[in-house]
């Protein structure tokens, strides 16, 4: 595998490949990150990753100091899952001088949800995102492709848009969560919990198929559903920040209804967050 940490490195070894399939990363990489790896590798004709901790999606308050970095465990990780290219750059290399000029992504599917309770959240993963396309996919000449987790459904959707507005050449696929045998989803912070802490976490999943269930039998009070799938959670000891039910076309809230064979006019999602102790965990399920 090689390891490129400049931008001009990366270039200069991108120049003999045609149509790359790219998987960007924080790092701190688990058996998601390797799947989306796996699901990369027929769709070009190398299969590149990248690590690098984005200091500008952290609010002040948050990890960014803390996030784990297990750079050799993820070079060992990344050169088995069959990844050919990793971009490693650091904050100097990516960002030498402050990144001033940013993507703004509309209020409408960045200010909700995530971008409500983290203020400026999808600022910084668009503008990363953007820089590290134009990095790695400058010297390509045929078919261009991404992937991101759906763990992240809402991260997906921003980068979605932002790709066809900016008619950027690139097909973005989305990779399935990845789920531990108990059903939590595989996440870098999961690392954070303790013992008792993993045993319990498996409840947020659980909290939203259970909402999801529930708006199924009882499609015309979703805000209450919502507000009793909150304290039930809340109820075990976690802060919650939203468990709720969208369309996953635009993340907006479903038109109410399903038909008599139990089908919603709107393919939907429900979607979650919460803090267990210090560690906030993000969740989601099609339905």
């Amino acid at each position: 595998m090689y390891i490129a940490h400049t931008i001009a490195d990366l270039r200069q070894h991108m120049a003999q490949f045609k149509h790359p399939a790219f998987v960007p990363t924080m790092g701190n990489l688990h058996a998601g990150h390797l799947a989306l790896i796996k699901q990369a590798k027929p769709l070009g004709d190398v299969t590149v990753s990248s690590i690098f901790v984005n200091r500008l999606q952290f609010a002040p308050h948050e990890d960014f100091d803390s996030y784990p970095r297990t750079f050799n465990e993820d070079c060992e990780k990344l050169e088995a899952a069959g990844c050919n290219v990793l971009f490693a750059p650091t904050e100097k290399d990516l960002y030498p001088e402050p990144q001033t000029f940013k993507i703004s992504p509309p209020a409408e599917v960045a200010d909700i949800l995530e971008g409500h309770f983290r203020p400026g959240f999808f600022v910084g993963v668009s503008t990363v995102v953007m820089k590290l396309f134009t990095c790695m996919f400058s010297e390509a000449e045929g078919k261009r492709t991404a992937l991101f987790g759906k763990k992240d459904y809402q991260q997906l959707m921003v980068i979605q848009r932002m790709v066809q507005q900016f008619a950027l050449p690139i097909d973005i696929v989305g990779g399935e969560t990845q789920r531990a045998d108990d059903g939590l989803a595989l996440s870098s912070r999961n690392g954070y919990l303790s013992k008792e802490e993993r045993a319990e976490a498996v409840q947020l999943s659980k909290a939203l198929r259970e909402l999801a269930q529930n708006y199924r039998a009882d499609a015309n009070n979703l805000a209450a559903l919502e507000a009793k799938a909150m304290q039930s959670l809340a109820d075990r000891g976690w802060q919650p920040d939203y468990l709720t039910v969208r369309r996953r076309a635009d993340l907006q809230p479903p038109h109410a209804g399903f038909s008599s064979g139990g089908q919603s006019s709107d393919p939907l999602v429900v979607l979650g967050a919460a803090k267990l102790g210090k560690t906030r965990l993000i969740d989601n399920l099609e339905f």
